[in-house]
This record gives C-alpha cells, sequence and structure tokens, in this order.
C-alpha cells in the first residue's frame, strides 16, 4: 500500500500549487512529454486520443453545417504574408523562418504558417469567379507555428494542433452569419462534449485578431480563477479579399469583392478540460469525449471465476457500444484504482470473489466516487444513463463554480478586491477607450477585457476607470 499512497501524493494538491499540479497531471496521466527544443511536445497516446475524440466530434458539427475538409502547405512566402499589413503586425513576433532549401540560401523568405489566411485567399484569388462558386466553406487540421517566449503544455506551445475554418461568402451579411454560426457550433461543443460552461462575445478593438473588423471569444474559467481564450471566431469583412484581389462576378455581371471569416479551436482546449475538471488525483474525463469510458478491474483476479467474469463484463459493455479496457496486470487494487482515477476514465467496474458469488459487480464514478451495485446483467443497460448523470453533474458543477466566480464591480477598487478575494470574471462597465483597459491592466496585476457579451447588463452609467459615460458592460479577468 505505501506504493499506492506513494502514487497520489506525486501530485501537488490544487490548492497548494495550482500551476505545479497541472505539470504533475500532464506528466503523470502520460499527456506529453518534452523534448529537447523547448516549446515542441511529444503528444503521447493518452493525450492525443483526447484530442482524435474532439477532432471526431468536431469535424462531424462542422459537416453538418457544410464545412468541407481541405489541406494547404506548411509555408508562406513573405511577400505573400505582407499584403495584409494589419495581420502580419499582428503575428510579426511569432513568425518562424525558412531561409534555407538544403544548402543554399532561399530568394525569399518562407514563413512557417501561424495561421492561413493569406494561404487561403491566394487560392480563392485563383479559383473564384462567378457568385455559382460562393460559399467556399472549407476547415484544416494542422498544426501551426508561433515562437512563444513562455511556453506550458497545451496552453502555449510553438507548435500545436488545431483546426482553422475559412470562408468566402458573396455578401456581407452571409459571411457575419457565418462566424456567428461558427461561434455557436464551438459553444455547444464545449458545453455538451466538455461539460464546460463559456462566457461568450466580442472582443474589444484592442483585443480582436489582427485584420478581423470583428472577433468572437469563449471564455471558459479554470479553478484557479484565470480564464482560458477555448475558441474563437472572426468576421474579416472584405479586407483580405481587396487585399489579395478575390473578386467575382456577381448576378448583375458586376465585378465585387468576397467577404471572409475565420475560426479556429486547439489542443489548448485539452488544458480547459484538465484544469476545470481535474482533482487532486488527476484527470477527470466528461463521458462524451474520454477515450475509454469504462476501466474493468479484477479484485483477486487469481481467485477461480474472477477473471473470467472480467472478460465477460468488458466484452458485455463493449457489444453494447461503449469503450472500455481491462486491467488484467498483477498489481495490488490500490494501485489498479490510483491509476485508473489518474487517467481520467469515468467509469471503473470492479468485481471480486464475493461480487462474484452474488452475481454482481460494482460501478464507481470517477468524478464523484460514487459506488452502485449493479447485477451483472444489467450492467450494459445502466452504464449510459450512469455515465449521462456523470456528464450533466460535471456541467453543473463547472456552471456553479463559474457562477460563484462571478461578480460585478463599479470602481476599480472594487474590482481589485473582487479579483483578490474571489478570482473569476468581474462584469464592469467601460467607456469604449483603450487607454482604460491598459490603466485597468495595471492597476488590477493583469485582468483584461475578456469580451463584450451579446446581452450587456446595465451595471452603472459610467466607465469603472475613468468615470466618463460608459459604452459597454465587459467582462474582466486574469487569463492564461
Amino acid at each position: 500500500m505505501d506504493k499506492d499512497k506513494k502514487f497520489v501524493e506525486a501530485i501537488t494538491s490544487r490548492d497548494e500549487d495550482f500551476a505545479q499540479w497541472y505539470t504533475d497531471v500532464v506528466k503523470k496521466a502520460e499527456l506529453i512529454d518534452y523534448t529537447s527544443e523547448k516549446g515542441f511536445m511529444v503528444y503521447r497516446p493518452n493525450g492525443y486520443a483526447i484530442w482524435e475524440q474532439c477532432m471526431a466530434d468536431l469535424d462531424r458539427r462542422f459537416k453538418e453545417t457544410g464545412v468541407q475538409n481541405v489541406y494547404l502547405p506548411l509555408l508562406i512566402p513573405e511577400s505573400l504574408l505582407d499584403k495584409e499589413k494589419h495581420h502580419v503586425e499582428g503575428f510579426a513576433p511569432e513568425v518562424a523562418w525558412v531561409t534555407h532549401g538544403g544548402m543554399e540560401r532561399l530568394p525569399e523568405r518562407l514563413c512557417v504558417r501561424p495561421t492561413s489566411e493569406t494561404l487561403f485567399c491566394e487560392h480563392w484569388s485563383r479559383v473564384v469567379h462567378s457568385y455559382r462558386d460562393l460559399p467556399m466553406v472549407y476547415n484544416q487540421w494542422c498544426s501551426v507555428v508561433r515562437w512563444e517566449k513562455t511556453t506550458r503544455p497545451f496552453l502555449r506551445s510553438k507548435e500545436f494542433l488545431w483546426q482553422e475554418g475559412h470562408t468566402m461568402h458573396a455578401t456581407y451579411d452571409e459571411a457575419e452569419q457565418r462566424t456567428l454560426q461558427m461561434r455557436q457550433v464551438y459553444e455547444d461543443f464545449i458545453r455538451d462534449s466538455l461539460a464546460i460552461p463559456c462566457i461568450t462575445g466580442r472582443k474589444t478593438e484592442s483585443e480582436k485578431f489582427a485584420g478581423a473588423e470583428a472577433t468572437y471569444t469563449l471564455e471558459a474559467l479554470m479553478h484557479d480563477g484565470k480564464a482560458l481564450q477555448s475558441a474563437t471566431s472572426h468576421f474579416f469583412g472584405d479586407g483580405f479579399a481587396r487585399a489579395f484581389d478575390v473578386q467575382f462576378v456577381d448576378q448583375n455581371n458586376e465585378l465585387q469583392y468576397g467577404f471572409e471569416t475565420s475560426w479556429g479551436l486547439s489542443t489548448r482546449i485539452i488544458g480547459a478540460i484538465i484544469m476545470v475538471h481535474g482533482d487532486d488525483s488527476g484527470l477527470v474525463l466528461p463521458p462524451h469525449i474520454a477515450p475509454v469510458k469504462v476501466r474493468v478491474i479484477p479484485i483477486a483476479q487469481h481467485k477461480e471465476g474472477v477473471l473470467d467474469a472480467a472478460r465477460g463484463i468488458l466484452q458485455a459493455v463493449k457489444a453494447a457500444g461503449y469503450t472500455a479496457d481491462i486491467d488484467e496486470t498483477d498489481k495490488m487494487p490500490g494501485w489498479k484504482f490510483s491509476e485508473y482515477e489518474m487517467v481520467g476514465i469515468p467509469l471503473r467496474i470492479e468485481i471480486g470473489p464475493k461480487d462474484l458469488a452474488a452475481g454482481t459487480a460494482v460501478i464507481v464514478r470517477r468524478d464523484t466516487r460514487e459506488k452502485t451495485t449493479v447485477a451483472i446483467s444489467e450492467i450494459p443497460n445502466r452504464i449510459g444513463t450512469i455515465l449521462e448523470k456523470m456528464q450533466q453533474d460535471m456541467y453543473n458543477k463547472a456552471k456553479a463554480f463559474l457562477d460563484a466566480h462571478t461578480s460585478s464591480a463599479r470602481s476599480i477598487g472594487e474590482m481589485k478586491e473582487n479579483l483578490e478575494r474571489n478570482p473569476g470574471f468581474v462584469k464592469a462597465m467601460w467607456c469604449g477607450d483603450p487607454a482604460c483597459e491598459e490603466e485597468i491592466k495595471a492597476e488590477t496585476g493583469g485582468a483584461t477585457t475578456r469580451c463584450i457579451p451579446s446581452e450587456e447588463e446595465h451595471i452603472s452609467d459610467v466607465c469603472v476607470c475613468c468615470g466618463k459615460p460608459a459604452k459597454h458592460m465587459v467582462y474582466f479577468g486574469k487569463a492564461y
């Protein structure tokens, strides 16, 4: 049992040191490994399997809205990137450049894609000719490189995995509607599949994506009270189309510029799953996204009939349509339980000699550790109900945490007090001046505008910072 105890103690308590707890979970659950080049990570099977689940779920949702998958090149010529000046200015500090091909210096530097708006526009400038060609609603699953100075697994790395959707439309309204539609797709996915509630809204001018007219964001709240930007959807208007000469002949036989959107979600969402749902024993994965939903653990498996019964349960669970595995190792039960909890599998099924004699097994939920004794023959029928209850309970718990850590403030002093006493989101009125954003950030030790919600509350008539007439209610918070 000493080994069992040591295994659990290897994780730092969340309340003692949240950053170290996060690193411990990522390593002990075997999600990520480091490499010799800082900021470039190995996605281990446990970590990549979660991303595969996210990809499959999102890809289905995308295709239901008419999205088609494509793949564009990794490298972007510098001259192409320079065509949209606001865009390139926004990414210039993070760009990685290829300067040589083999032993020869290239005549032009090539950017390793930080995002692909420019490549998509170059492509569309060649293939869009008529209004009949539109809309083009594309998505690609790929990796991108952004040369971050400070890196953390999933949350911020120099190379990360994501999907980036890009669309071109004939009208302003159609493009704007697609921007909002994809924001809703993300909200549904994060809420229903990941059991994570978000605040949603529009970014302020200083926080929006480089080159966009409007950026819509989904902001989740982590257990330490910091926000995590979980997905974004951008409306570009016709700015990129004009820069890249994406024109088409409309129904009146007149040349028009197209209207563009882009939208993305990356592997940082795995960091959100860890930090919203995890506990001091490791990962807690929402059933809808868990790669393995059930682990069968035989107890005293050397006793007659136990292992055969455990294997029979495994097959019955799989036959019912649930992903499952079994731990047949000779480790002590306590070690098996600790390992199961560390990797976050939603349910474990225990069966030992006494259970076998009674014709029952014990189903244990990972989130609450609630135990339910079930007749062996009834296990396949009960699993679905228990998993759905767990999924909803996990969302409700996260939503209650979000609500409890969202406050209002009418002055910077009150905002500072709220953030220190109860870290989370603070709702406050804002005049619209970026100078006030900067002052609030400085005065509060890093709180930034997270978003302007679509439905704004009226907290007061004046800006929380300068006292001038307020234009918007804004969610403020410290963020990753």
